[in-house]
């Protein structure tokens, strides 16, 4: 007669159970249904927190330890190094539009003719001068001969104006957001010791200065050394001529970022070779080499530097964190990856670090 009594109080507790289980997902979800517009946001807040703070905390000491005047300074500088090139940027298109519109009302040529060496290119000689030389005497006819090509791509450069735009807009937001956690560092290092602890138990503190220092490592070893060649190319750019600076550096910094930035230079050689001499463009060439080497030396000394992972695992998860999620997954791609490392690890040595992680 007892065994359906027990039963009963089993079913109870487990019906229960899985109604509070229930209702702790419903109201988790519900959370981050109301956060998701903002999680981009608060992502970036932490990842350029977490990376400066180091400077921060020079600003703090420099300062005689007031926290909020240096969280104050550092936010200011960095909305400046943001702001600034952004307005650079934006000075010199509508500068490029402004001279169109001016040509377009004058009547003088947009394109300049093509030089005659162009037409004696391998391959792609012939069909590129037979469209530049249309596109210098009647750019109309030119549009409108590749007018379904421009349909196809023009969609595209608009969204993608728009997306650097809100990127840039998100970006100082972040700042401000960076600022706040740098006001309240104490707080905000409290509860990511809590949550360390709570989540992989008394290995939480060494997987907190893994995620740290991964982030710092991220910063400086790809975005850091893209902004490196970025600086570089955009020197070059400007002392062979290129027309729209700013707009090849802009260009460049996201292909850089995806490890691309070679193809970048490619068409902007092609350029100076064809307008420029033959001593200024082979030098031009040998400085594109040199940047493009760039990467090779100065990632391997910046990424994964303090962080106990190896770098191709910061790497791969890095690029396939962009690749997926863009420009935060570079963050949480290599984050995942180290943290995952770390832990597979620990499970072959079959160590307390695996188990209380777990």
């Amino acid at each position: 007669m007892e065994q359906p009594v027990e039963n009963s109080d089993y079913v109870s507790r487990a019906v229960e159970t899985s109604i509070h289980i229930g209702l702790a997902i419903t109201f988790v979800t519900a959370c981050l249904l109301i956060l998701r517009p903002f999680i981009p946001l608060l992502a970036w807040g932490i990842i350029i927190s977490v990376a400066a703070y180091p400077g921060f905390q020079k600003v703090q000491v420099a300062l005689g330890g007031r926290q909020t005047l240096a969280a104050v300074i550092c936010t200011l500088v960095l909305l400046a190094v943001v702001i600034l090139p952004a307005v650079l940027l934006a000075q010199s298109l509508v500068e490029g539009v402004q001279m169109v519109t001016a040509h377009v009302k004058n009547g003088a040529a947009i394109v300049p003719p093509p030089p005659a060496a162009v037409g004696n290119w391998p391959i792609i000689g012939a069909p590129l001068k037979r469209a530049w030389d249309l596109a210098s005497k009647d750019l109309t006819e030119a549009a409108r001969s590749f007018a379904p090509q421009i349909k196809e791509v023009l969609p595209s450069l608009l969204s993608a104006s728009a997306g650097i735009g809100l990127t840039v807009f998100q970006l100082l937001l972040s700042i401000l957001v960076a600022g706040v956690l740098w006001g309240n560092a104490q707080a905000a290092y409290e509860l990511t010791c809590s949550l360390a602890r709570r989540v992989f138990g008394d290995k939480g503190p060494e997987f907190q200065q893994l995620i740290g220092a991964t982030i710092r490592s991220v910063t400086f070893g790809i975005l850091g050394v893209a902004l490196i060649q970025t600086a570089f190319a955009a020197l070059g750019f400007l002392v062979v001529g290129l027309p729209a600076v700013g707009l090849w550096a802009v260009i460049f910094v996201f292909a850089a970022v995806l490890q691309a930035g070679a193809l970048v230079l490619i068409p902007a050689t092609i350029y100076v070779f064809a307008f420029a001499s033959t001593t200024k463009a082979v030098i031009f060439l040998v400085w594109c080499v040199l940047v493009g080497l760039m990467d090779n030396i100065l990632k391997p000394l910046l990424l994964g530097r303090g962080v106990p992972v190896p770098v191709a695992v910061v790497f791969l998860g890095a690029i396939g964190g962009f690749l997926a999620m863009g420009i935060v997954g570079l963050f949480v791609g290599a984050i995942v990856m180290s943290v995952g490392y770390r832990l597979f690890l620990a499970w072959l040595d079959r160590g307390p670090a695996f188990n209380q992680a777990t």
